[in-house]
């Protein structure tokens, strides 16, 4: 059977002129290379070369053979180099953390594709509030991690935005009005207010605050979303939260566009404590060229 060494050495012999030249550079006797020849004229049934006394030369069609064989050989070491090259991103860990409802929505179906092109990398997936995941990519504690309405010179890998939306007991006197007429923020801060914060530091409250205004009666503060709209629906007060949170609007409340729209962006980044591995590298561009194309609105305002 031919093997890549049998094809190496017909090139050898070719390149020499001589089988006893081209035995001694791969390191075997001259009788055990001339049988490794012979076997290959055989299983080939044609000969190769032309054994001379103190030279051996080429057939008009052993040449033909070697310039295939060569170009095997030249691609088969291509495909060693690219192999070696990629070492570092075809096997690893990384450390990649996030806010939940990111994990709920935008990144699954992108690591799902990640794992199938890249098995043998394994992804840590970590949770935590927005200022953690910073504090984290600060410290180099984690390989990459979505931060919110990061800056362009960071240079993160955009995953979308997200809009904020009021959500409103039916039996509210604001949710007798049409769900297509958006409310402002103003006309929320004296109502009962639930503030859900989702593990972000924006949210219901910040939002009011940073558009200038103070929520007069906040009667409870949660992290979790679907506690949130539990309590919304129970009555005891509206809120405001992202559209994501709501993948089916429950029939129990209302959900309406604030106005002016206020939306929040996802990026994805890397630690600027350390240098990213090939793995980490990996992944950013599987992500970036999984984001090509999507249109992100321009123009509203982001917060």
């Amino acid at each position: 059977m031919m093997n890549l060494m049998h094809w190496k050495l017909l090139v050898a012999v070719a390149d020499a002129g001589n089988v006893s030249r081209a035995a001694e550079a791969f390191g075997i006797t001259q009788s055990g290379a001339s049988q490794a020849i012979s076997q290959m004229e055989q299983a080939l049934g044609v000969k190769v070369f032309v054994r001379e006394r103190k030279h051996t030369s080429v057939t008009a069609l052993g040449e033909q053979v070697l310039v295939r064989a060569r170009r095997m050989i030249a691609e088969l070491e291509s495909i060693q180099n690219l192999v070696d090259a990629s070492r570092g991103c075809h096997l690893g860990r990384i450390r990649l953390a996030t806010f939940p409802s990111v994990f709920a929505s935008v990144l699954p179906p992108l690591l799902q594709a990640f794992k199938r092109l890249h098995p043998g990398i394994e992804v840590i997936c970590l949770e935590g509030t927005d200022e953690e995941v910073e504090s984290w990519l600060a410290s180099g504690d984690i390989d990459l991690g979505v931060v919110m309405n990061p800056q362009a010179e960071r240079s993160p890998v955009m995953l979308g935005h997200d809009r904020w939306v009021a959500t409103i007991p039916l039996g509210h006197p604001l949710a007798r009005r049409g769900s297509l007429s958006p409310l402002g923020l103003a006309e929320l801060v004296d109502e009962p207010f639930i503030v859900a914060t989702g593990g972000c530091h924006l949210h219901g409250r910040s939002l009011v605050q940073q558009a200038g205004l103070n929520l007069s009666n906040v009667r409870l503060t949660v992290r979790d979303w679907n506690t949130a709209l539990a309590l919304v629906g129970e009555g005891l007060g509206v809120s405001i939260m992202p559209a994501s949170t709501l993948p089916e609007v429950p029939r129990w409340l209302r959900v309406y566009d604030l106005d002016p729209p206020i939306y929040r962006r996802f990026g994805l980044l890397g630690s600027s404590a350390q240098a990213l591995l090939p793995a980490a590298q990996a992944l950013l561009k599987h992500v970036h060229k999984a984001m090509l194309g999507v249109e992100v609105p321009v123009g509203e305002r982001v917060t």
